[in-house]
């Protein structure tokens, strides 16, 4: 495999930054219109579809391995199902800005899973200060009131919001150790696909009778989520995971809530409290040192 620049990783991660920093602000959109799980389900159908259209238009195939097999398990469950599913959910509640903060925590996860799956990836004291810090943060965010942020039902649904990197970050390890020669495409495709499927039957188990909106909002938000929020983007992560360390790579996390934040301020109308903002910039700060080579 042909090793890139640096200068095209920077550009994919940065554009990676951009795109799934805006897409907190687009789930609340698209959940004006689409139940949320019935919304993740719309989401991934639409992108697997996108997916394993282009890999039969250009040849690209299936290894039909072990790993790929474990991985499309794993990312199905964890990476799409699971994750998604709490994220939509708490989203209801959670403003989109805080949302990213919680999810930030994602490295620190990853960090402390990657010391026992991965051998490249061991714990030091700079890094468990590091996971500490983050941790901090975190508390610092739920001694918060979250009267100005919504009340009890914000804190909850907050609280269930940090399933979500958890879940993410088993998935990330598992296809940071199973995935070597495995195409970015059959990572993302298949899983998703099959995500669409049980997200599905989910939703019309658990929503029935919800009304579903086409309005021009939730659809454009959709479609967006759909196409360069997930089938572009999660292609790209795989791809750039080929050629970076996990925990580095899971820096993305760190970059990702600047943008949700300001995008949730000026755009949302989002409420933003000082200890939100400190915990904030907390999680930030421990996931930088955990993150250091």
């Amino acid at each position: 495999m042909r090793t890139p620049g640096p200068l095209r990783i920077v550009a994919t991660f940065a554009l990676l930054t951009l795109i799934w920093g805006t897409t907190w602000a687009a789930i609340r959109v698209s959940l004006e219109g689409f139940p949320p799980f019935t919304g993740v389900a719309v989401r991934f159908a639409v992108a697997g579809v996108l997916l394993l259209v282009y890999m039969r238009l250009t040849g690209v195939g299936f290894a039909r391995t072990a790993n790929e097999r474990r991985i499309w398990i794993v990312n199905t469950a964890l990476s799409f199902c699971a994750s998604y599913g709490v994220v939509y959910w708490s989203e209801q509640y959670v403003p989109s800005g805080l949302a990213s903060i919680l999810f930030a925590t994602f490295p620190l996860f990853v960090a402390l899973l990657a010391h026992f799956a991965l051998p490249g990836d061991r714990l030091t004291p700079v890094k468990v200060a590091g996971i500490l810090l983050g941790f901090a943060g975190v508390a610092v965010i739920f001694s918060e009131d979250f009267a100005r942020l919504g009340g009890r039902q914000v804190a909850v649904a907050s609280l269930v919001m940090l399933a979500s990197p958890i879940v993410s970050a088993v998935a990330s390890v598992s296809a940071k150790r199973w995935g070597r020669g495995i195409h970015p495409f059959s990572m993302t495709a298949i899983p998703m696909a099959a995500a669409a499927v049980v997200m599905g039957g989910l939703a019309a188990v658990v929503e029935r009778g919800r009304p579903i909106t086409f309005g021009p909002r939730p659809v454009a938000a959709m479609l967006y989520l759909a196409i360069p929020g997930s089938a572009v983007t999660f292609s790209l992560y795989y791809w750039l995971m080929a050629h970076m360390p996990a925990t580095k790579l899971s820096l993305i996390a760190y970059t990702i809530p600047v943008v949700a934040v300001v995008v949730g301020v000026l755009f949302m109308r989002e409420p933003v409290t000082a200890r939100m903002l400190v915990g904030g910039l907390l999680v930030m700060a421990g996931v930088a040192i955990a993150a250091r080579p």
